[in-house]
């Protein structure tokens, strides 16, 4: 049985150098080097391995100076493969900030996916003090994310500081493992996860959500004039349905599909 790429993804920035007249909150008169990415960490679901590639990993890496170029165009592989792209605020930063840098050196779309946003999911069916990742993490009891010093830390980088950048992978890829243990305690409550099955054309009765076979019927759901058997994945505890089956003419139900 095929399996859906499903891509765990978190990136780090550089900031906007510019000319200000203010040190806080004030319109940047104008920009000298916009932001560019420093590092990308990520995880395919179910593999072990986590990965992460700085701008010191590629030839011709040199101190004060932020050219992301290959390691955006390796950026835009992992999109371009990924079936399901997951992150935590990704869909209103990673993905747009990536996409900014793909356009910038001339790289076409990458192919077409869907995005699990785990803060928009914290967001839209929890109460939480907090939706940061770090936060869920400790509520959860998924871990912490790693002390990384503060700005100082980009600061040390983009200066060449070798020990500066080591922390900063190992900040980018916790946070990847975090964001997979977050991600897989609120599976089972996204109502619009996207449908894997769909995804690899599996048309038995596994959970849509993480194709599991082991999947239990659970009662019906109900409205005024039609049911849908409810099913309940006994692996990731997500909850799915069946076809609708419709009241015609009598109490004998039908369904849509025939």
């Amino acid at each position: 049985m095929s399996s859906p790429k499903v891509l765990l993804l978190d990136i780090e920035t550089s900031p906007i150098t510019g000319y200000t007249w203010k040190t806080w909150q004030d319109n940047v008169l104008k920009i000298l080097e916009p932001s560019k990415i420093l590092s990308v960490s990520w995880k395919w679901l179910n593999e072990d391995e986590t990965f992460c590639k700085a701008l010191p990993d590629y030839r011709g890496y040199k101190k004060n100076v932020i050219d992301d170029e290959k390691l955006v165009k390796e950026a835009w592989k992992l999109l371009d493969d990924a079936d399901i792209v997951i992150g935590h605020h990704v869909a209103k930063f990673d993905i747009p900030k990536l996409n900014a840098r793909f356009v910038y050196h001339g790289l076409a779309a990458p192919s077409k996916y869907q995005i699990v946003d785990t803060k928009r999911v914290a967001s839209r069916y929890f109460k939480f003090d907090s939706n940061s990742l770090n936060n869920l993490g400790q509520y959860l009891g998924c871990g912490v994310k790693i002390e990384n010093g503060g700005f100082d830390l980009w600061v040390r980088c983009i200066a060449g500081d070798k020990d500066a950048w080591e922390v900063m992978k190992a900040y980018n890829t916790q946070d990847v493992v975090l964001l997979e243990k977050v991600y897989l305690k609120l599976r089972p409550y996204i109502e619009n996860h996207p449908n894997v099955s769909l995804i690899t054309g599996m048309t038995s009765t596994g959970c849509p959500t993480c194709q599991s076979v082991n999947v239990q019927k659970r009662g019906f759901a109900y409205t005024r004039t039609s049911r849908k058997q409810r099913y309940q994945c006994n692996d990731c505890h997500a909850w799915s349905s069946g076809p609708l089956e419709r009241v015609k003419n009598s109490n004998i139900l039908f369904s849509e599909e025939t």
